[in-house]
């Protein structure tokens, strides 16, 4: 497949322009022309691209990659190896940040909620990246918590009451903490993210509203790894997906 086209096809699947975000979505390392085989994974690290080069990959595609908003420019250091990785091997980086959380059917959030068998029923937040919705059947927040962990394979952080019986839940992956105020407003009994900051185990408490840290990287693995697995069947493209562990 020539690599403008797989551009274009990725950028109109995933919206790109809809979207106000920290860093480049799309191709940010043009690399050979034509794509064959294609390693994803969560994050553009040294060992993603280390993986790509091991199983002589054309393209790597990630959920987070370079040029972020307010990082220093200057190519040194580990900036300097991984494009020196990139563009001595001929490698090409596509990269997708908030148009890969929002896809209502590939993204990180859709991903999430089918693995857990949320009922979806809306969207809150900027740019309407937090879902909204309904639990199979309702539970308490400690039972949640085994169910998450037995699926992510991570164990989670609950801030909040324990036993809080949960019906009603907000979704929202990776670092979006500061979007626990939205998701109370929107009259849930828990909110799951990746990460926690200090304020958010105040606003548990004094909310009545759980608040559940699963891991920005463990919520973040499928929305990569579907897409990947709909460009493998739309295209025929090979395509590995390469799971780095990361405890956060």
């Amino acid at each position: 497949m020539e690599r403008a086209e797989l551009q274009r096809y990725l950028d109109n699947l995933l919206e790109v322009g809809r979207f106000r975000d920290y860093s480049p979505n799309g191709l940010q390392v043009e690399g050979r022309a034509e794509i064959r085989r294609i390693v994803c994974g969560v994050t553009a690290s040294q060992a993603l691209l280390d993986a790509a080069l091991a199983r002589d990959a054309d393209a790597v595609l990630g959920h987070h990659g370079y040029f972020w908003r307010g990082e220093d420019a200057c190519i040194t250091g580990l900036r300097r190896k991984r494009l020196g990785t990139l563009l001595g091997s001929d490698i090409n980086l596509f990269a997708y940040h908030l148009p890969l959380d929002a896809h209502p059917e590939l993204g990180n959030n859709a991903q999430l909620g089918r693995l857990m068998g949320w009922t979806p029923e809306g969207r809150f937040g900027e740019q309407d990246i937090g879902w909204v919705g309904q639990l199979a059947q309702p539970t308490r927040a400690e039972l949640l918590v085994r169910q998450l962990a037995a699926r992510l394979g991570r164990e989670p952080l609950l801030l909040g009451e324990p036993a809080r019986a949960v019906k009603r839940i907000a979704w929202c992956t990776g670092g979006a903490q500061g979007y626990f105020e939205q998701a109370i407003a929107c009259g849930v009994e828990c909110f799951v993210s990746g990460e926690a900051s200090e304020q958010t185990t105040h606003l548990a408490r004094e909310s009545g509203v759980v608040y559940l840290a699963v891991g920005h990287h463990a919520s973040e693995r499928y929305g990569v790894q579907a897409l990947g697995a709909h460009l493998a069947e739309r295209w025929g493209l090979e395509v590995d997906f390469v799971d780095v562990d990361n405890p956060v």
